[in-house]
């Protein structure tokens, strides 16, 4: 029943009907208490009829009123008279999404913003644990100015009963309500139309249909009956974007498709994610800005796009760039280093001019090394295997010498102070990944110490602890905050950027990225400025504030990664192309195939026969949590099998035994090579690394960890949920024998640990703890033993369990060296005529950059 104008429903005069839909009437209304004007949303009378429903819809929506976000409908008041509830919220002026794309689609950069904006108000509601449920362009209003305001946050939930599980026709009816089905059905979600449990997620899907309909003008999801659209949602893609919108770019058609996944554990993860990548995308897709006139157009984007291609080809000389706001100042690009070789660290000396770096070049260890802008050639400093960390404001610096690899991301080394003016270094601490100056001569560290990775301010203060890794520690300005990255899983390089206070109190500012690769602290101590992957770039150059506003500062092919900030702003970073090469010698082969197939590609599994490799793609266009390929080393097309990392095939090749991706802990999952559906193995709270069958395919052998605790050696049978530990703690292998009785365990020596848990371990004579096992020859008694030999290649021994003889039995690695990174990982058959291994390349370039905001 309409309200009169006049009526009061509590401070709230009605001054005129605005419009009404399935979930009530929304009016004009005076707050006479504040003296503004605002919206008044009457809900529908049956909730009078229902005390304890009133009850939670009062609560539900004073949770949803705390949301405060520019691109949410801000939600004032709740309250209810003579049983009536009402909702108070802004009053906006401008007009739904779905009366402008009555018209068709919108521009492709009106789409993107918009889509950008609604994905950045998705993102904040989820963190606050607050679903939408009925996102559709019916619920997003664009203002006047073009600001997002999404509508009706929470009020879907509001509306369900306390269990919205059930069919779908109680599903329908809740969500749509009577009489407007097909107006929101196109946009729910699978999950959604089968009554199961939703989460985030959900929204994600939604947002997808809404997303391609503003790019197409046509819906995602529609068909000429109610079960042809349920059809659809359940079993049909879209068609593309590109028959139906041909002016979007692919990497927005990806973007959408990945949204629109029928799995929810296939799309993307969070909200957060979804913003980042569309800020991405809207870089590539931005138009020149300020440009009127063709001559305008041309004045700018010549220049840029030469700038563009010296940064590409390494050009010497001043590099410019126009960034996206047209009253932005060029950034500056000045070059420092010509040489091909890989930058691995590099810091402002206290003049703010000379700078500092360490670099590997052809073939050889990192080496410390001084430059000035003006310098013809880098000054040796005579420091070899050694990382420049930090330098204090008298000279002083930090550096962290002979490194030893723990895993692919995870490189200790002894800490080291030394002058700047000369003198040999002085060790000070063992095991450190990274460090940093503080006031007072206070020094910052992450390092590996009793099986865990530690962050300490000053040394010996222990502030965070974790069962993954912390890289890249840098104090604050002021010395009251830590920055770091905070790396959940051993090994891999995800993680997102987090800063502790001197008691410990720990904050994560940043959502999960699938790289990070360096930060430092603008000068006011207001900002981290970062280096991320985000699965579609290598690594974009981002800033973040410390109430977790995170922005894009600069992207170029290739990635940007950050060193230093001096106090003038100027930023020191290094432009990068990286590259990671999977390669493998099959049955009859006489010479090595590249195997990669993208950009970062690494070799996890081999097949007995030599015929398949398992390997896992983690660069441009991955999924967030990596994505697992089967592929033959004959070079034909790679097959994908999921999502996460492959670990091992099954004796009788009909399996492959995977690890879940970034979530910790994580949890081991059996995935079918043909016809048939994947099914998790492990239910426990063990995080999972390394696994692999037992000859006899019904037990497996893994690394974990429990919370708290050091990793150590488990089995467990294909048919029993439960894990039982084979070895002490601080023990880490995977590689059973050839009979299936034990498994290698490495620690601070190498031992056969007994499977059954009976006897006690054996040493391995001939392998060395430093080392990792290759693979096992069928003929019992003999393994394959791999040795990293200065990063750039590895030797593999032939070692007699027995006597513990080695024999040098083959050298591998490419002959080009330069940039060139190597891992343990090589793996043989069983005869030990196939192998595949993995290796990387980076090339840099050193810049100072002037102009960036």
């Amino acid at each position: 029943m309409a309200i009169s104008p006049g009526t009061k429903l509590g401070p709230y005069e009605i001054l005129e009907p605005l419009g009404a839909g399935g979930m009530g009437e929304v009016y004009r209304a005076r707050d006479t208490r504040l003296g503004r004007d605002v919206a008044v949303k009457v809900i529908p009378p049956n909730y009078s009829d229902d005390p304890g429903l009133l009850a939670r819809f009062e609560q539900e929506a004073r949770a949803t009123a705390a949301l405060s976000h520019p691109n949410i409908l801000a939600l004032f008041d709740v309250g209810q008279q003579d049983g009536q509830p009402y909702i108070v919220s802004e009053l906006l002026q401008g007009e739904t999404l779905r009366s402008q794309l009555k018209n068709g689609s919108l521009p492709l950069r009106k789409a993107i913003d918009c889509g950008l904006q609604v994905a950045r108000g998705l993102a904040a509601a989820h963190a606050q644990g607050i679903l939408h449920r009925d996102l559709k362009p019916e619920n997003i209003f664009v203002t006047r100015a073009g600001q997002i305001k999404i509508l009706d946050f929470g009020l879907a939930k509001l509306m369900q009963p306390e269990d919205p599980g059930g069919g779908l026709s109680e599903t329908i009816d809740v969500v749509t309500g009577r009489g407007e089905l097909l107006g929101t059905l196109g946009y729910m979600s699978p999950e959604q139309l089968r009554g199961a449990r939703v989460d985030a997620r959900s929204d994600l899907f939604s947002f997808g249909a809404v997303l391609y309909e503003m790019l197409s003008g046509r819906r995602a999801f529609k068909g000429t009956t109610t079960a042809d659209t349920i059809t659809a949602i359940l079993k049909d893609d879209p068609e593309g974007l590109t028959a139906t919108a041909p002016g979007v770019p692919a990497l927005l058609e990806r973007l959408v498709r990945h949204c629109l996944e029928k799995d929810p554990a296939d799309r993307f993860q969070s909200a957060r994610d979804v913003a980042f990548d569309l800020e991405s995308v809207s870089t590539i897709s931005a138009p020149v800005p300020g440009a009127v006139s063709l001559e305008k157009r041309r004045s700018w984007l010549i220049p840029a796009l030469l700038g563009l291609a010296a940064v590409l080809l390494g050009s010497a000389g001043t590099i410019a760039l126009r960034w996206r706001a047209a009253n932005r100042e060029v950034a500056t690009y000045l070059p420092l280093t010509f040489a091909r070789e890989s930058v691995s660290s590099a810091r402002f000396a206290p003049d703010q001019h000379t700078v500092i770096y360490s670099s590997a070049r052809v073939g050889g260890e990192n080496e410390l090394y001084s430059m000035t802008p003006e310098s013809l050639a880098p000054l040796d400093l005579n420091l070899a295997t050694t990382d420049i960390e930090s330098i204090s404001p008298s000279g002083e610096m930090l550096l962290v010498q002979g490194r030893r690899q723990l895993d692919a991301y995870t490189r200790v080394g002894t800490l080291s102070r030394a002058p700047l003016g000369g003198g040999a270094p002085r060790p000070i601490l063992s095991d450190v990944q990274d460090a940093d100056w503080g006031p007072e001569n206070q020094i910052a560290v992450a390092r590996f110490a009793e099986g865990h990775y530690r962050l300490e301010y000053p040394v010996g203060h222990i502030l965070y602890e974790t069962e993954g890794y912390v890289s890249d520690v840098r104090v604050s300005p002021k010395g009251d905050l830590i920055a770091f990255a905070d790396h959940p899983v051993f090994g891999d390089n995800a993680g997102s950027i987090a800063v502790v206070d001197s008691s410990g109190r720990k904050r994560t500012l940043s959502s999960t990225r699938s790289g990070i690769f360096g930060l430092a602290w603008m000068p006011s101590g207001k900002e981290i400025w970062y280096s991320a992957a985000n699965g579609i770039r290598v690594a974009d150059l981002r800033a973040i504030n410390l109430s977790g506003r995170d922005r894009l500062v600069a992207a170029v092919p290739g990635g940007l990664v950050i060193h230093d900030i001096g106090a003038s702003g100027r930023v020191l970073l290094r432009h990068e192309n990286v590259r990671i090469v999977s390669l493998a010698l099959g049955p009859g082969q006489k010479e090595e195939r590249d195997l990669t197939i993208r950009d970062w590609t690494l070799v996890n599994g081999l097949s007995a026969d030599g015929k398949r490799v398992l390997l896992e793609e983690e660069g441009a266009g991955s999924q967030p949590d990596y994505d697992i390929y089967m592929r033959s080393t004959d070079g034909s097309a790679p097959v994908r099998l999921g999502v996460g990392h492959g670990l091992d095939f099954s004796p009788d090749g009909k399996w492959v035994l995977a690890r879940s991706g970034l979530t910790t802990p994580s949890a081991l999952v059996l995935i079918p090579i043909g016809a048939g559906e994947a099914r998790q193995i492990s239910h426990d709270s063990i995080d999972h690394s390394d696994a692999r069958f037992l000859p006899d395919g019904k037990v497996i052998v893994f690394t974990g960890t429990e919370a708290g605790h050091n990793p150590r050696l488990y089995s467990q049978s294909l048919d029993s949920p439960t894990a039982r530990a084979i070895s002490p703690e601080g023990v880490k292998g995977s590689v059973p024998t050839a009979d299936g009785k034990f498994v290698f365990g490495f620690s601070d020596r190498v031992l056969l640990y007994p499977i059954d848990g009976q006897g006690e371990p054996r040493p391995v004579p001939g392998v060395h703890p430093n080392e990792a096992i290759a693979g096992v020859l069928s003929d019992g008694h003999t393994v394959l033993s791999e040795e990293v030999v200065q990063n750039t290649s590895v030797n593999i021994y032939r070692v007699d369990l027995g006597s513990g003889r080695r024999e040098l039995l083959k050298k591998l690695g490419p002959n080009d060296l330069a940039g060139v990174y190597m891992f343990p990982g090589t793996l043989f058959t069983p005869d030990g005529k196939c192998y595949a291994y993995t290796y990387t390349r980076a090339l840099s370039q050193l810049y100072t950059v002037e102009g960036l905001r």
